[in-house]
C-alpha cells in the first residue's frame, strides 16, 4: 500500500495545536474508558461508541474485494467530509446510482455533522479514518493508536447522529497487527485499497480515468479523495468512471466485512 506521506500537511495545518491538543487531552478518558488495557495484545472495548449499541466483532484482516462478487466496484472516498467538494462527489454518486464508502477524519466530521448525516442519508457506509490523519500511525506506541481510533470512532458516530462506522482504513495504509484487532473488536473491518488513483497529487482527470481503467485488474476497492486541497479532478473523473463502469456491467458494492 502506498503511504501518503505527501498529504499530511494539510493535516497539520488542518489539526493544529490548538484543536489537536485539546482533543489529545479531551480524549484520554475516552479511549481509555473504551480500549481497556492498551498494552494488552488481543484489545477489547468495555463500552461502544454510542450509548446503548452493541458492537460485533468481525474478522481481523484487511479486506479488498467486494460484496457485489467479480463484478463489483468498490468506490471508496477518503479524508472528508469537505463543505466544498463532498455534497459534488454526493451528487455525482446519485446521478449514477452508485454507493460508496466515505473514510472520515475524525475532526472533519465533528466540524461537518449535517455532511456526515447526507453521507449516511444518500446509503452509503462511514470508515474510521484516525482523528488526525497521521500516516505514522504504524511507528506510534498502541496507547496513541487507540487515542487515533476511538475518539474518530466517537466523532463519526456523534456526527452521524449514532451511525457507527463500519470500517477502518489506517492513513497511509499504517495499519499495525494492534490496530487491525482494535477495529476489527470494534466492528469495524480494516480497509485496503487495489486502486490507488493518485488523485491527491492531482495529476490531471484524464490520468485519474487513466490510472483506473489500467490498474483495475488488480482488484475492484478504488481510492479517492474528497478533502485535502482541489479535488475538482476527482469530481470529473468519477463523472467520466462511473458511467464507463456501469456500461461495463460493473455492480457498485461496499467492501466485504
Amino acid at each position: 500500500m502506498t503511504r501518503h506521506g505527501a498529504k499530511r500537511g494539510w493535516y497539520g495545518k488542518m489539526v493544529g495545536a490548538a484543536f489537536g491538543v485539546t482533543v489529545l487531552a479531551a480524549g484520554a478518558s475516552v479511549w481509555t474508558a473504551q480500549a481497556g488495557a492498551v498494552g494488552s495484545p488481543s484489545p477489547h472495548a468495555a463500552a461502544s461508541a454510542a450509548p446503548g449499541s452493541e458492537v460485533t466483532p468481525v474478522d481481523v484482516t484487511i479486506a479488498h474485494s467486494s460484496d457485489k462478487g467479480e463484478n463489483g466496484v468498490n468506490i471508496t472516498i477518503d479524508d472528508g467530509p469537505d463543505p466544498v467538494w463532498t455534497p459534488q462527489m454526493l451528487d455525482v454518486l446519485r446521478e449514477y446510482g452508485a454507493k460508496a464508502t466515505f473514510c472520515m477524519v475524525g475532526t472533519q466530521a465533528q466540524a461537518h455533522p449535517d455532511l456526515v448525516k447526507k453521507v449516511v442519508a444518500a446509503g452509503h457506509r462511514l470508515c474510521d479514518h484516525t482523528v488526525s490523519h497521521d500516516t505514522t500511525m504504524d511507528t506510534k506506541s498502541q496507547a496513541y493508536q487507540s487515542q487515533q481510533m476511538l475518539d474518530a470512532e466517537r466523532m463519526i458516530t456523534e456526527a452521524s447522529g449514532g451511525v457507527r462506522p463500519m470500517y477502518y482504513r489506517a492513513p497511509g495504509g499504517a495499519f499495525t497487527p494492534y490496530s487491525r484487532k482494535l477495529a476489527a473488536s470494534r466492528g469495524m473491518r480494516p480497509l485496503g485499497w487495489n486502486v490507488d488513483t493518485k488523485d491527491f497529487e492531482r495529476p490531471g482527470a484524464d490520468a485519474i480515468v487513466a490510472t483506473v481503467e489500467r490498474e483495475l485488474p488488480n482488484g475492484p476497492t478504488l481510492l479517492f479523495h474528497d478533502a485535502g486541497g482541489d479535488r475538482s479532478q476527482t469530481v470529473d473523473a468519477l463523472r467520466r468512471i462511473l458511467p464507463r463502469l456501469k456500461e461495463q456491467g460493473r455492480s457498485f458494492g461496499f467492501p466485504v466485512r
